[in-house]
C-alpha cells in the first residue's frame, strides 16, 4: 500500500543542520519506497531543495531569520503559520498520515487534527531545554513535563535509539507504540577521501554552535592537541555566523556545500555529551569515511576502537589524547573510516529504513481507520 504522507518540520528548510537532515532523508527514503510525501517546513531555508522532493512552506514571518535551533521570540508565530499550512496540505493533497519531526511540528500536528500521526523524536526535553536556557532552574522539570505531556498523544513514537525509546516510554508512552528506528543516510552521496600519509590532517568539526555541542571540550583538547602538534587546523563548518580563535570557520549553506567540507583527509570531532539526540553529523562524517572521536554519552553509531573513537564525558585529555592518536597514524584514520562506512552502508541505508518506516505507517494507518488503535 502507498500513502500520502505530509512530513512536518518546525524548522527552516532546507538548512545543513542535524534535524534538517534527519527530516529531508527519512522524506526521501519513504518518497524512494513508492509514497507521496509532501514536505511542510518553515517560510525560509538556506539554499533550495535540490533532492525533488515537494516543499511546502508556511506564510513568512516577516522577522524571523534564525536557522539555528533553539527558541525565539518569532517561534510561536511561525508555529500557527505551520499549522495553517499543515491544515492545507492536508486537504488540498488528501493527506493519510501526518509525520511530525519533534515537539513543535507534533503540537501543530495535533493542531489540525488528522490521525494517524507518527512522532519523529530527536531527542528528549528534559535533556537538551536546560542547555538553551541556563540560568532557569526549572528548565530540566519542564522538559520532563513535555516529555510525559507530548510525545505519548501521537499513534506512534519512532525514536533513533533505546536509551531515548527508553526514556520516553518511562515518561507514558505505551512500549507497544514506541520503535526505535536509526535516522537513515545514504553514503553512497558522500566521497570519502583518500589517506595523505605525509600531510597533516586537521580536525573538523559540522553543524550548530550551540551550547549543548559542548564546543568548549573541543576547543580545550585542541590546545593541548597544539602543544604537540603546533601546526594542525581546526577547521569548523557551519551556516551561522561565528569567529573562533584559533579556528577555520567555513560557511555551509546547502547539503552539496556540506558532502564537500567532509570530502578531505581528516579527523572527526563530535564533542557533545547531550545523550537523548542522535547525532546525524556523526552519521554523515562515518559515510564520508572519517575517523570519528566521540564522548560516550553521544556515541550511538560507534564501536570504540572498530568504527571510531569513544572517551569519557567531557575529559579534556583523553579527548586530546584520541584526536593526536588518529592524527598520527594514517593506517588507524583509515581503518577506523572504512569501517565507519560500512556500518553506514550496512545499519543505516535508505531502502532498508524506507521500508521499515513504510511498513510502520501503513500499519498506522490501517488500525486506525479499522478502529484498532
Amino acid at each position: 500500500m502507498k500513502l500520502r504522507i505530509a512530513m512536518v518540520g518546525a524548522c527552516p528548510y532546507p538548512a545543513p543542520q542535524g534535524s534538517q537532515v534527519f527530516m529531508r532523508n527519512t522524506a526521501q527514503c519513504l518518497q524512494e519506497m513508492g509514497h507521496e510525501v509532501h514536505l511542510v517546513v518553515y517560510g525560509y531555508g538556506l539554499g533550495v531543495e535540490s533532492g525533488g522532493l515537494r516543499v511546502h512552506r508556511a506564510a513568512r514571518v516577516p522577522f524571523a531569520t534564525k536557522t539555528a535551533p533553539g527558541p525565539s521570540f518569532a517561534k510561536p508565530f511561525q508555529d500557527i503559520t505551520l499549522a495553517a499550512e499543515l491544515r492545507r496540505v492536508i486537504r488540498n493533497h488528501h493527506i493519510q498520515v501526518v509525520c511530525a519531526h519533534n515537539y513543535e511540528a507534533l503540537l501543530a500536528a495535533l493542531a489540525v487534527r488528522k490521525r494517524p500521526i507518527l512522532y519523529f523524536a530527536h531527542n528528549a526535553m528534559a535533556d537538551e531545554l536546560p542547555h538553551f536556557f541556563e540560568g532557569l532552574s526549572a528548565a530540566e522539570s519542564i522538559g520532563r513535563l513535555l516529555d510525559r505531556f507530548l510525545p505519548r498523544r501521537s499513534d506512534k513514537v519512532i525514536a533513533p535509539h533505546n536509551r531515548l525509546a527508553g526514556h520516553l516510554v518511562v515518561r507514558g508512552c505505551l512500549q507497544e507504540r514506541v520503535v526505535v528506528v536509526p535516522p537513515p543516510v545514504d553514503a553512497r552521496l558522500f566521497t570519502p577521501a583518500p589517506i595523505d600519509a605525509n600531510a597533516l590532517p586537521p580536525i573538523i568539526y559540522t553543524g550548530n554552535l550551540d551550547a549543548y555541542q559542548n564546543l568548549n571540550l573541543l576547543f580545550e583538547a585542541v590546545k593541548v592537541v597544539r602543544r604537540r602538534k603546533p601546526e594542525v587546523k581546526l577547521l569548523i563548518g557551519t551556516a551561522e555566523k561565528a569567529e573562533f580563535p584559533g579556528a577555520e570557520v567555513t560557511t555551509i549553506l546547502g547539503f552539496d556545500a556540506l558532502h564537500r567540507f567532509l570530502a578531505r583527509d581528516a579527523v572527526f570531532a563530535a564533542p557533545r555529551v547531550s545523550w537523548s539526540g542522535y547525532p546525524i553529523k556523526m552519521l554523515n562524517a562515518m559515510a564520508a569515511g572519517k575517523a570519528v572521536v566521540a564522548c560516550e554519552s553521544a556515541a550511538y553509531p560507534l564501536t570504540h576502537e572498530k568504527t571510531g573513537l569513544v572517551v569519557e564525558d567531557d575529559d579534556v585529555d583523553a579527548y586530546a589524547a584520541a584526536l593526536l592518536r588518529l592524527i598520527e597514524d594514517p593506517g588507524l584514520r583509515a581503518e577506523l573510516g572504512t569501517q565507519a562506512r560500512q556500518v553506514i552502508l550496512e545499519q543505516h541505508q535508505p531502502e532498508r529504513v524506507g521500508q521499515q518506516l513504510g511498513d510502520i505507517a501503513v500499519e498506522a494507518f490501517d488500525r486506525y481507520h479499522t478502529g484498532i488503535a
